[in-house]
């Protein structure tokens, strides 16, 4: 396990998810009411008992920072770490990364450690769970030099992933990026006990270190999934690696939405229970959720929340120090709360302003939408996307896929109407 470093891509914009992505970067998107997206890669790293851990960082990168730092305390004794490499200016470039492969080729220099055979690249924006050393001993037991994990996709879905091609041996000898022609790919399927599937990459790759250098080495090419993985298929050892668990890529506004709600259902799809493999954050040491008198049903509140009389939440995801008054409706949304609570004087000076308390106000009717941290919602106000609009942008709100998406830090005033 020590000769594994972990490299998580964590620097990107994060247009996808954007206004989530608008004063974060993507892994520091909070979900299921208390963690962060990169959570997931950190905890199955360590739970696959790899602690070199590398996140590469460059846009927007101060929440996602901070968040590392306050979470992750590897045991010293266990020689392990988690920390952030951020892009930099140097004598050899002066620019922003251009993409996953030249942030790896320009950070290699740092990873100068000998005992590193195996370099990891990881997504930040995913959610799975997968033990790592399974597919580090198919690496081995293969012989490869660049391993790739694939998972199981329906044909209906192809258009939305890379898919690969295998032939003896599990070796890669075929890719196709986002095909929307199904001639492109007729070829390319597996059956397996009668069905029919397709082997998406899920832009996790094992490299033998010496590999990925030979690879990104007086290579001006900039990105792995679409450029230096397929290049590598008629020199390189590539095999696949085929995952048939839970994953799913989260990477813009739909599938985030419908991932968050699905843990709400009574067998979620990622087991976020099991306490052999946990899925570890910060520890915030917040008081229990706070419920009076309220009608709740398939819904996770986190801790810290205060739900007032008469409020009714129905399939939704309410998060840290979240505050819905009373007598307020939240049904198929993610509130992903506050980062901080009001004291007794702030509440009195905001009232006395007419400026509404963080959270939810009273009288509130909110239904399929996120709203993002540190919100003021004024009494009596409706978000619905009455107007049953798929695409839009507002004053501190958008809608995407019909899901109205209330950006962070803002104020919505009393009785407004979305």
């Amino acid at each position: 396990m020590k000769e594994v470093l972990c490299v998580v891509m964590g620097g990107g914009r994060g247009s996808r998810l954007y206004p989530l992505t608008k004063v974060r970067a993507k892994p520091a998107v909070p979900i299921f009411g208390r963690y962060r997206l990169i959570d997931i890669p950190i905890s199955n790293c360590l739970n696959s008992e790899f602690n070199n851990i590398y996140i590469l960082t460059q846009f927007n990168s101060e929440s996602l920072n901070k968040h590392i730092a306050r979470s992750y305390k590897v045991d010293p004794f266990s020689k392990g770490f988690v920390e952030v490499m951020t892009a930099e200016q140097s004598i050899d470039s002066s620019d922003w990364f251009q993409g996953t492969a030249d942030a790896v080729r320009r950070c290699l220099k740092h990873i100068n450690d000998p005992s590193y055979k195996y370099i990891l690249l990881l997504s930040g924006d995913q959610l799975y769970k997968m033990d790592f050393r399974e597919m580090l001993g198919f690496h081995i037991e293969k012989n490869s030099e660049i391993t790739i994990a694939c998972n199981p996709i329906e044909p209906l879905q192809v258009s939305g992933f890379g898919i690969m091609g295998i032939a003896e041996d599990n070796r890669i000898n075929k890719f196709v990026e986002k095909p929307e022609d199904s001639a492109a790919i007729k070829d390319m399927a597996v059956k397996d006990s009668g069905r029919k599937y397709f082997l998406g990459s899920m832009g996790i790759y094992l490299f033998n270190r010496d590999t990925l250098v030979d690879v990104l080495k007086n290579n001006p090419k900039t990105d792995f999934g679409r450029e230096i993985i397929p290049d590598s298929f008629p020199h390189k050892r590539t095999r696949a690696f085929v995952f048939k668990g839970y994953w799913r890529d989260i990477g813009t506004i739909k599938p985030f939405y419908d991932e968050n709600l699905a843990l709400t259902e009574d067998i979620p799809p990622l087991d976020m229970f099991d306490e052999d493999w946990l899925f570890f954050t910060r520890p915030r040491y917040l008081p229990p959720a706070k419920i009076n008198s309220s009608n709740i049903s398939k819904s996770i509140i986190s801790e810290g929340a205060i739900i007032q009389s008469g409020a009714k939440i129905r399939h939704s995801v309410i998060g840290l120090r979240s505050r819905i008054n009373t007598n307020s409706v939240v049904e198929d949304s993610i509130i992903m709360g506050s980062d901080f609570y009001e004291t007794l004087d702030d509440i009195k000076y905001n009232r006395s302003r007419g400026i509404p308390l963080l959270g939810v106000g009273e009288n509130c009717s909110i239904k399929k939408a996120i709203i993002d941290k540190n919100v003021r919602i004024g009494d009596n106000t409706k978000i619905l996307n009455h107007k049953n609009l798929k695409e839009f942008d507002g004053e501190n709100y958008s809608i995407r896929d019909g899901i109205v998406i209330i950006e962070k830090n803002v104020t919505i005033p009393p009785d407004t109407v979305i």
